[in-house]
């Protein structure tokens, strides 16, 4: 579909143009994915056990970068299609926006560079690299543009003539100057003026492609902290399976987790007991099967919400309980005392 859409819309295009388009077109489905699981505001308490993370945009702010980004590929589409033989102030204004989304382009990159996920915990995705090769093509894309379009421009206005001698004076002056970056800075600066202007009418801040960056979570440019993250540390499949039919789980007491009561029965106090001992002797270890039991123990404990899945998640745990147990006599001095001492406020 990608291949027909190019051949349409430009039927001179080479193979390698081709190519390059239906990979680009593939970095921003990669990009949609990886922002799926990256989200969430940082004024937002997360689950990341769930996967949940934190965007590299700032909420209020991204009307302002999504603003720049269709003026971008709009622009990137009318350089690629016609180049040159657009109307003038239709070129320089593509030219223009093309270059706005390049710095955009390698900012973003740089804010993706630096992922600081510490104070997550429990996190342990690796989505964020969804999200580099997107910028990496915009830079690519526009920069290759670009470069055709200033090169062509100025093989037409080295030979330009007119008769008027002080047109003359200014063409090949420009013509001379024109690959310097000052000029186009300076061409710059009162597109973007209008474009700050415009996205204040529509109640965005002047700085909004500064805080777009600025106000946000965990990353390079980060400068706000977010809440603490939804605390979804236990034994989620003991807990449920305690909370089946009171004649098989039988039950003891309740406990505290977290700040919750929980319903406590033998199974999930040696359970308990055995990462305490796990922890003891190897922080490393526990850390690496502690990380990977909430990512997943979680999310199969959610889907266990019926007293008979709970009482068949307690007859399937049995054999990890035994075990549990076996470990915690052969290597505890008063392993009952472990035991009991779990769970209690």
């Amino acid at each position: 579909m990608v291949v027909a859409g190019v051949k349409a819309c430009r039927p001179s295009a080479k193979w390698t143009e081709i190519g390059f388009i239906v990979i680009y077109v593939f970095t921003m489905c990669l990009f949609a994915v990886g922002m799926s699981a990256h989200s969430h505001p940082y004024h937002e308490a997360i689950d990341p056990v769930g996967g949940a993370c934190y965007s590299p945009f700032g909420e209020e702010q991204y009307p302002a970068l999504l603003f720049y980004a269709l003026l971008f590929y709009a622009a990137v589409f009318l350089l690629w299609r016609k180049g040159n033989k657009l109307p003038p102030l239709t070129a320089v204004l593509s030219a223009v926006f093309v270059f706005i989304g390049i710095v955009l382009s390698l900012v973003l990159l740089v804010q993706l560079s630096g992922h600081n996920i510490e104070s997550l915990g429990m996190y342990a995705g690796a989505d964020s690299v969804l999200l580099y090769p997107l910028p990496v093509f915009n830079m690519i894309a526009g920069g290759c543009l670009l470069y055709r379009f200033v090169t062509v421009e100025i093989k037409r206005s080295v030979p330009r003539s007119y008769n008027n001698r002080y047109l003359n004076t200014v063409n090949q002056y420009l013509s001379e100057k024109l690959n310097r970056p000052v000029w186009v800075l300076l061409l710059l600066l009162p597109v973007l003026l209008i474009c700050t202007l415009l996205l204040i009418l529509f109640g965005q801040d002047a700085d909004a492609l500064v805080k777009v960056f600025t106000d946000t979570a965990t990353w390079k440019f980060s400068q706000k902290m977010h809440p603490p993250v939804l605390d979804h540390r236990g034994h989620y499949l003991c807990t449920v399976a305690a909370c089946g039919s009171p004649k098989l789980v039988k039950p003891i007491r309740l406990g505290r987790r977290g700040g919750n009561t929980i319903i406590v029965n033998r199974q999930l106090l040696i359970a308990n007991a055995f990462e305490e001992w796990v922890c003891d002797i190897s922080p490393a270890v526990h850390r690496i099967i502690r990380r990977n039991y909430d990512r997943y123990g979680y999310n199969l404990s959610i889907k266990i919400n019926s007293p008979l899945g709970a009482n068949l998640t307690y007859v399937l745990m049995k054999p990890l309980e035994w075990l549990f147990l076996t470990c915690l006599y052969l290597f505890c001095r008063q392993p009952e005392r472990k035991i009991r001492k779990q769970y209690r406020a």
